[in-house]
C-alpha cells in the first residue's frame, strides 16, 4: 500500500484524499470556511488564512479517520487552491490582512490601469494573457492592497497566491528569496513568463502606478512547474495534521488545473470544470496566444506541455442565485426543469451576473435576461441560464480553436455535472458534441498525482493518470435539440458581443424577440 494526500482547497471548503496507488481513494475528509462578503459592496469577497489552515488540519484527521490509517503511512501531500487568491505578508509570512478571494472585483480600476499601459508600452506578456489584465488577477490585487494600506507597506515582505502560501507554511519557508511560486499561478494570473525574463520590468510597473515600482522584490521565489518540490513538511505542522515529518510537497498549483489533471485529459481534450465558476483548460505541446483567454504558458496545468485557461465567472453561484431569488432550492428548480427542450422558455440569458472572465475580460458587465412574459418562473431562468453558459462556452471554444488549440473530446468535470444531467444533456445539444463525464468525482484527485511524483511512485503524469483516473460515461447529443440551438446560438452570440463590446453601437437587435418567441411557440406546438 503506497498512500498520498491530495488536498484541494475550494471557495468554501477545502477537501483532503488519501488516496492508494492501487486501490484509489480510501478515505477523505471535508471542512469548511467562511467567505467573507460586504453586502454593500458585491465585489468584495476576503477569506482568513488562519480560517483555511484550521480547516486543512480538521480535514486531513477526518481523512486519516475515515481511512483507519496511521499518519506515518502517509508518504506526500500536495496542494492546489482557487486562483488568483492573493495574501500579503510581512516577516516570517505573517499575514497582513485577509486574502483577496479569486472572485473579488474590488481591483477592477487596477486591472483596468494595467491593461491600457501594458498596450501602450506595448508589453508582450499582455497578449500572452487574452490582451486584457482582469481584475480577478495578483497585479491588480497588489495594487488595490498598496493603495488602500498604507500603513501597512513597509511590513510588507511578499505577496503570495493561496497555493504557495500553504507550500511554504507546511514547509516552514519564510525567506522571501526561497519562497514557492507555481508557474500555473504566476503564468496565468501574473504576467510571468520564462521566455521574457519572468515578470514585467520595472519601467511597466512604475508606469502603472509607483507604488508597483518595487513590487518585483515582493514576488521573489523558486519559480516551477508542479513536478518540483515546495520542501518538506515540517515537523510542527505534522503534529498538527496527524503525518510525518519530512514528506514532500510539490509545488502547488491553481485546483481546476489540478482537476483537469485528475480528469484525465491530454493533448487535444478540452475540460470544463463546472463548479461555483467554470474554468475551461486545454493542454497541446504548441499552441497560438489566444485573445481573450486567461492565459497560455509553457508548463501549467500539465509540466511538459503549454496550458490554455478560459471561463466562466459564475455558473454554480448564478444558479443558486436564481433559485434563492424565486424563493425556492436549486434542488426543487432543478427538478422542475427535468423535462425542458432547448427553446421553451422564449428567454436568452447571458450569465454576466459576476462579469465576463472570457473572451471580453470585462468585470463592468451584468447578467441579462431577454424575452420575459408575465407568465415566466425562476424554473424557466434557471433552464435559460444553463442553456446560456452553454452557449457562453461554446463561444469560448470556438475563439480556441480558431488560434490554433486543438479540441477533440470535451470532458464535462467538476461538482455539477456529476449530479445535474439537465446541464449535461444542454451542454452536448448545444456543442453538438459528445460530452465525457467521469464516473466518479475527481477533485483533489490531481493533486494526489502529483504528490505521487513527489514521491516517485509514478515516472510521469500519463502513468498516473492511466492508473488512477475513474472512466468515463458518455452524454450524446440529441440531433433535433441541437438543431434548435444551431437557431439560438447566432442570437446569443449577436447579444453576447453587441452588449459586451463598448463599441458595438451599430449592432441591430430588432430580430432577436421575434425569433426567441417563434422558437418558444413552435417547441408548444409540437409538444416537445
Amino acid at each position: 500500500m503506497t498512500v498520498v494526500a491530495g488536498v484541494d482547497f475550494g471557495t468554501e471548503s477545502v477537501r483532503v484524499s488519501l488516496v492508494d496507488a492501487q486501490a484509489g481513494v480510501i478515505g477523505a475528509g471535508v471542512s469548511e470556511f467562511d467567505v467573507r462578503r460586504d453586502p454593500s459592496n458585491p465585489d468584495f469577497a476576503t477569506q482568513s488564512h488562519n480560517a483555511h489552515m484550521l480547516a486543512l488540519v480538521d480535514a486531513t484527521r477526518q481523512a486519516l479517520d475515515s481511512a483507519r490509517l496511521p499518519g506515518n503511512a502517509v508518504r506526500a501531500m500536495a496542494i492546489d487552491t482557487t486562483g488568483s487568491t492573493v495574501v500579503v505578508v510581512g516577516p516570517g509570512l505573517e499575514p497582513l490582512g485577509d486574502y483577496y478571494l479569486w472572485c473579488d472585483h474590488r481591483a477592477r480600476d487596477e486591472a483596468a490601469r494595467i491593461t491600457a499601459v501594458a498596450h501602450e508600452m506595448k508589453l508582450p506578456a499582455i497578449e500572452r494573457c487574452g490582451g486584457t489584465y482582469s481584475s480577478e488577477w495578483g497585479f491588480a490585487k497588489l495594487l488595490h492592497w498598496l493603495r488602500h494600506n498604507p500603513g501597512q507597506r513597509h511590513r510588507a515582505v511578499a505577496a503570495l497566491e493561496h497555493c504557495d502560501m500553504a507550500a511554504a507554511m507546511l514547509c516552514g519557508i519564510s525567506d522571501p528569496a526561497q519562497l514557492p511560486r507555481s508557474v500555473c499561478a504566476m503564468g496565468h494570473k501574473w504576467l510571468w513568463n520564462a521566455d521574457l525574463g519572468g515578470l514585467p520590468p520595472k519601467e511597466f510597473l512604475s508606469a502603472v502606478d509607483p507604488l508597483l515600482s518595487d513590487s518585483a522584490s515582493l514576488l521573489r521565489g523558486r519559480y516551477g512547474t508542479s513536478n518540483h518540490h515546495a520542501g518538506t513538511l515540517t515537523a510542527e505542522w505534522a503534529a498538527r495534521l496527524g503525518l510525518t515529518a519530512g514528506i514532500p510537497i510539490p509545488i502547488g498549483g491553481l485546483d481546476a488545473h489540478w482537476d483537469a489533471i485528475g480528469a484525465g485529459i491530454g493533448d487535444g481534450d478540452i475540460v470544463n470544470v463546472v463548479g461555483t465558476s467554470t474554468c475551461i483548460m486545454a493542454i497541446a505541446e504548441n499552441a497560438g496566444w489566444v485573445p481573450g483567454v486567461c492565459g497560455v504558458v509553457d508548463g501549467s496545468i500539465h509540466p511538459h506541455r503549454r496550458g490554455i485557461e478560459a471561463g466562466l465567472s459564475a455558473t454554480g453561484d448564478l444558479f443558486t442565485a436564481i433559485a434563492r431569488r424565486g424563493g425556492a432550492t436549486l434542488a426543487e428548480l432543478t427538478r422542475m426543469i427535468e423535462s425542458c427542450r432547448a427553446g421553451q422558455s422564449g428567454l436568452l440569458r447571458l450569465a454576466w451576473d459576476n462579469g465576463d472572465r472570457t473572451v471580453l475580460v470585462n468585470p463592468h458587465l451584468g447578467g441579462v435576461t431577454l424575452g420575459w412574459n408575465l407568465r415566466h418562473t425562476a424554473a424557466d431562468e434557471l433552464f435559460a441560464a444553463i442553456e446560456g453558459t452553454a452557449f457562453h462556452t461554446r463561444i469560448i471554444l470556438e475563439r480556441m480553436n480558431e488560434h490554433g488549440v486543438p479540441i477533440e473530446r470535451v470532458i464535462q468535470a467538476g461538482g455539477i455535472p456529476q449530479k445535474n444531467e439537465t446541464l449535461n444533456r444542454v451542454y452536448a445539444n448545444v456543442l453538438g458534441k459528445p460530452l465525457l463525464v467521469p464516473e466518479r468525482p475527481i477533485t483533489s484527485l490531481g493533486s494526489a498525482i502529483f504528490a505521487f511524483l513527489a514521491a516517485g511512485v509514478f515516472r510521469s503524469v500519463e502513468s498516473a493518470q492511466a492508473a488512477l483516473c475513474p472512466p468515463f460515461r458518455t452524454v450524446a447529443p440529441d440531433p433535433v435539440e441541437h438543431a434548435t440551438y444551431e437557431r439560438l446560438y447566432p442570437l446569443f452570440r449577436t447579444l453576447y458581443f453587441a452588449l459586451g463590446v463598448p463599441d458595438s453601437s451599430g449592432v441591430a437587435l430588432g430580430h432577436l424577440l421575434p425569433e426567441l418567441q417563434a422558437l418558444a411557440r413552435a417547441k408548444v406546438a409540437s409538444g416537445a
